[in-house]
């Protein structure tokens, strides 16, 4: 666990595990905390042999090489916050395809990692707002208070189905499809990427994972988790959970929680 501070203003505490599951040789998933710029980076990857660890290796490594030149990007002189705003998301963006055009060259270049990919989700905290962009099917939630959203839409076959209304979530939970992705790092050189801005609140949970967690713990037991325990045991018990369920993915979680705003 980490608790870190921009000035004296802002306190956010943050934790990560990633865990190889129950029926998996490797682990492909990885993920970021960078404590210093306030960026989180978890990347689920796949493609057979070594390609996927490397792919989502990939991902982090790059992401956090262009976020890390980013500096405060608000600044009270300055009233554009809009402005600022689309800066910070397309940097975002920028960010994420140039990983997938490394993971996509490399791919090209080595056939051995022919046909590796990754999802790719960043959140990046600047001040009171977060900014999150991603590809795939790994989720960020939100709990604030009684309530836990999925802030992110999954990139999936089953959730076009879903929104096509030719399924229901229930039935997308067993579907045989459901680890289908329809967007990915790695397979194309260009990608097209979600991102969102969100304004955040002292008491806020920020959580990242890969679907080795979210196919297997239920929005609300995450949700439960977070409040009933202290804050790496609440996030062990999450992956604890998942691998009594049967465990059939790498299972990767990032945890976020806004303890003080300027």
């Amino acid at each position: 666990m980490r608790v870190w501070n921009w000035g004296s203003d802002v306190r956010i505490t943050s934790c990560g595990i990633t865990d190889v599951g129950m029926k998996r040789q490797r682990n492909e998933d990885n993920y970021l905390i960078n404590d210093g710029i306030g960026l989180f980076v978890v990347a689920d990857g796949m493609g057979g042999h070594a390609g996927g660890e490397y792919a989502s290796q990939i991902a982090v490594t790059t992401v956090e090489e262009v976020m890390t030149n980013i500096r405060d990007e608000r600044s009270p002189l300055d009233n554009n916050q809009a402005t600022k705003d689309m800066l910070i998301q397309e940097k975002l963006k920028y960010a994420i395809r140039l990983a997938g055009k490394r993971i996509y060259q490399r791919a090209q270049d080595e056939s051995e990692y022919r046909g590796m990919g990754t999802t790719a989700l960043v959140l990046y905290m600047n001040r009171d707002l977060g900014y999150v962009a991603h590809v795939g099917d790994s989720r960020c939630y939100r709990v604030r208070g009684d309530t836990v959203a999925q802030i992110t839409e999954d990139h999936s076959l089953v959730n076009e189905q879903i929104k096509a209304g030719l399924i229901n979530r229930d039935a997308a939970k067993s579907h045989k499809l459901r680890n289908i992705i329809t967007r990915s790092l790695g397979y194309q050189e260009e990608v097209e990427i979600d991102t969102q801005v969100l304004p955040v609140e002292i008491g806020d949970y920020y959580l990242l994972c890969s679907d080795g967690l979210s196919n297997l713990v239920e929005d609300h037991e995450m949700a439960d988790m977070l409040r009933e325990f202290p804050f790496q045991e609440g996030t062990r018990k999450m992956v604890e959970l998942a691998n009594k369920r049967g465990g059939d993915d790498n299972i990767t979680v990032v945890i976020t929680r806004i303890d003080a705003l300027g």
